[in-house]
């Protein structure tokens, strides 16, 4: 093979790993000391200090103020009228954790377990000795992704059914499990979760298990002091990996985090916690906030999810039209039906995106959850529950200091002060504001810098002929795609479809906005079963534009368009 093919080669091999490498890269550290300069400092919400300066030495906090002497083998950041914040912590998540394999049932003799009334202890997932860092994955891209949006540090659990295992408060760096581990054995991770054709089948079923071992650990224990105090003449107490995973719960030496995103699953495990007496930390709370006294009476320790109902507001010229057809003619029952449904579910949309602000009202102090959310959403979901009560320092307050507090972790994280662990996050604008971006994010000292892709600027005043069909061309992994886009106008608005290529049928245009020669398209593909959302941003220049196409999570890659003769 010749050196230009073996180029060629080498090429097409690493262009998906180049194409789907994260937006940020960890620098190479000539210096294990950093000054951010010329920055607001946000040590922590209500404390402020203009345009200051941090420094950093070997992954801590040196000194924080105005007129801070920077160090002669200091690295300089110039974050000139940026915004520095303590990194945010994450209250259950799974970032770094790889989800087991499903193993194949196999035959029919197989599927059926030999005992379901009774079976092994992980048949009915129950595997409370499991360690979250046997399966932890730094180069994950999760890590990434969430350390992009300003995540630090991660409560994280392993997967599985009602006692997965163990949790570990984890760092978003590192390249080792080892090395994210902060705090390990954090938590008795636990879930309402029924065993698939096994008992206990139920949600009462697992109350009813879960309360079983329990008494069975607090008895085993209870015996195993008895054994150490006095040996002689008492017969040795039996090994189980099990019971011996609940001691530490049982002692009241680790807490119980279990997961309970629906009002009742919630008001269950309130009831085990009363029952048994554990050490409660309740996570992913979605349905809360007609309970909130009473979680506030137990003294639990609160994670509210940061999954919101997605955002179904359609201001689509077509949706217009068709709200004003429909407005035009008589309402029958079924109109009725349907608007008084549509009502219930706006309803409880607005509670469910307004819990924080009840749960801020109520005094009760909270964290954020992750597990179920993907870390694009979460910036937006932010601003939705701040735009329906939630105050912005309560916010930050649930991401940073009350998370640090809640987990035990107030000596070293969740303020920007002296002696902290050097967890930062650094954004161009106010972190809640839309257009913010993070710009770096220090992990213990190591600084990951966010590549920013700045949007080209159009011509507002340009003029644009933009009905007609064209020949969209999208670079990927898998080599240029060619579709056929087909653009209408129909006065000011614009519809169309995209069709060809690699899809099945005609797409519609979501969205079709054309700002002078700035042009954004919008629609939705099906692919492996799953709805994507693709977003063209683009600069029309006569009968050709040029830009990027961004498709959901799996990255973002060039587009060109050239539009074909009538």
């Amino acid at each position: 093979m010749n050196l230009l093919k073996r180029g060629m080669l080498a090429l097409a091999l690493s262009w998906p790993a180049i194409l789907f490498a994260q937006d940020d890269k960890a620098l190479a550290p000539v210096s294990r000391t950093y000054a951010i300069a010329n920055v607001n400092i946000v040590q922590a919400p209500g404390r402020k200090i203009d345009m200051g300066t941090v420094v950093l030495k070997d992954g801590l906090i040196l000194f924080v103020g105005k007129n801070v002497s920077i160090p002669a083998d200091a690295i300089i950041i110039k974050a000139d009228s940026m915004y520095v914040y303590a990194g945010f912590i994450d209250g259950l998540s799974r970032v770094g954790v790889t989800k087991p394999k499903e193993e194949s049932q196999g035959g029919s003799q197989q599927q059926r377990p030999k005992d379901p009334g009774n079976p092994k202890p992980e048949e009915a997932g129950i595997t409370p000795q499991n360690d979250v860092r046997s399966s932890l994955n730094p180069a994950d891209k999760s890590v990434a992704e969430f350390r992009n949006i300003g995540f630090t540090t991660a409560h994280v659990v392993p997967y599985g059914g009602m006692m997965p295992g163990n949790g570990a408060i984890v760092l978003l760096g590192g390249r080792t499990a080892d090395e994210m581990v902060l705090v390990n054995k954090s938590s008795f991770y636990s879930e309402l979760t029924p065993a698939q054709r096994v008992y206990p089948g139920t949600v009462m079923g697992v109350m009813a298990k879960y309360r079983e071992l329990y008494r069975q650990a607090a008895l085993s224990r209870s015996y195993e002091n008895m054994y150490a105090a006095n040996r002689s003449g008492i017969q040795r107490p039996a090994t189980d990996r099990v019971l011996e995973s609940l001691y530490p719960v049982v002692d009241k030496r680790q807490p119980v985090l279990f997961k309970a995103e629906k009002v009742t699953d919630a008001q269950r495990v309130l009831t085990l916690q009363s029952d048994l007496g554990f050490t409660l930390w309740l996570a992913e709370l979605k349905e809360g906030w007609d309970i909130v006294n009473k979680v506030k009476a137990s003294n639990a320790k609160v994670f509210l999810s940061l999954d919101l109902p997605e955002d179904k507001k359609d201001d689509t010229p077509a949706r217009k039209k068709e709200e004003v057809e429909k407005n035009d003619k008589p309402k029958t029952a079924a109109d009725v039906e349907k608007e008084a449904l549509e009502k219930r579910k706006a309803d409880f949309t607005a509670k469910y995106i307004g819990q924080a602000a009840v749960y801020q009202k109520a005094g009760v102090k909270f964290g954020f959850s992750t597990i179920n959310v993907k870390a694009s959403n979460i910036p937006s979901n932010l601003r939705r529950m701040i735009t329906a009560g939630l105050s912005e320092d309560a916010a930050l307050a649930s991401l940073t200091t009350v998370p640090a507090e809640l987990l035990g972790l107030s000596d070293r994280l969740g303020t920007v002060d002296n002696g902290k662990m050097a967890n930062l996050v650094i954004s161009d604008k106010p972190y809640f504001e839309e257009k913010a971006k993070v710009r770096y994010v220090f992990v213990e000292g190591n600084l990951y810098k966010l590549e920013i892709k700045e949007a080209k600027k159009g011509d507002p005043n340009a003029k644009v002929d933009l009905a007609g069909e064209w020949t969209m061309t999208t670079e990927t992994p898998k080599g240029k795609n060619d579709e056929t886009l087909t653009i209408k106008k129909d006065g000011n608005n614009f519809t169309g479809t995209v069709s060809g290529g690699r899809l099945l049928k005609p797409v519609d245009l979501e969205e079709v906005i054309l700002d002078g020669n700035a042009l954004t398209l919008r629609y939705t593909v099906n692919y492996d079963s799953q709805n994507l959302t693709v977003t063209v941003d683009a600069i029309v220049e006569g009968d050709t534009f040029k830009g990027t196409a961004s498709i959901a999570d799996l990255g973002i890659f060039p587009v060109e368009g050239k539009k074909n003769p009538k």
